[in-house]
């Protein structure tokens, strides 16, 4: 592995487990196996190292998610729907990845604010589009009726929002219940009446 990708992949590490605030670039070129100074002939510096990890971490939590809603293609929209939420709790804490992604999507660093926006909002955005997607694509099949896709993929969003932030504050036995009881609720608010 080249220096640079091994200083991305640990540097995520730490940034998933400390934060950026107590991510430490010492510590990072040590469990590289480098000198500090090594870095910045990679990174201009920790920003730098912060942002090109949290690229790379959203690049790779797309491709789980698009693998994920490829893979589950013939189940019924509400199967796969409640499984990418009880798939992003597996993920959470399983992945390094999903943890910094999710910990900066709702704690960016301050001083990096609207950098880690810049990134986060498109991320964002374009699951909620596929969420619509699936969701105009049952309609127009006619296995589902939903009372409006747009709509229902933002309460679809919302929901996932919550049951990600509990999984941050409340731990994943939390989350779990949290779906357990959120989901009836949500699936039958969105089908339209007949």
């Amino acid at each position: 592995m080249n220096a640079k990708r091994s200083l991305l992949d640990t540097a995520l590490t730490h940034f998933a487990r400390e934060g950026y605030e107590g991510a430490s670039l010492q510590k990072i070129a040590e469990d590289v196996g480098i000198k500090k100074p090594s870095i910045y002939a990679h990174f201009k510096g920790k920003d730098d190292l912060f942002l090109c990890s949290l690229k790379n971490a959203l690049k790779e939590e797309k491709r789980r998610i698009v693998r994920y809603f490829f893979s589950r293609r013939n189940l019924p929209l509400e199967k796969s729907l409640f499984e990418m939420l009880e798939f992003l709790q597996e993920e959470y804490t399983r992945s390094s990845e999903s943890k910094f992604v999710l910990r900066m999507s709702f704690f960016p660093p301050s001083a990096l604010y609207d950098e880690v926006m810049e990134l986060i909002l498109p991320f964002i955005d374009s699951m909620e589009r596929r969420v619509i997607q699936l969701m105009e694509q049952v309609q127009a099949e006619g296995s589902v009726t939903i009372c409006d896709p747009e709509d229902a993929a933002v309460a679809y969003m919302t929901l996932t929002d919550g049951i990600l932030v509990e999984m941050v504050y409340g731990g994943v036995a939390s989350s779990k219940r949290r779906l357990k009881a959120a989901w009836p609720i949500f699936w039958a608010g969105v089908q339209a009446s007949k």
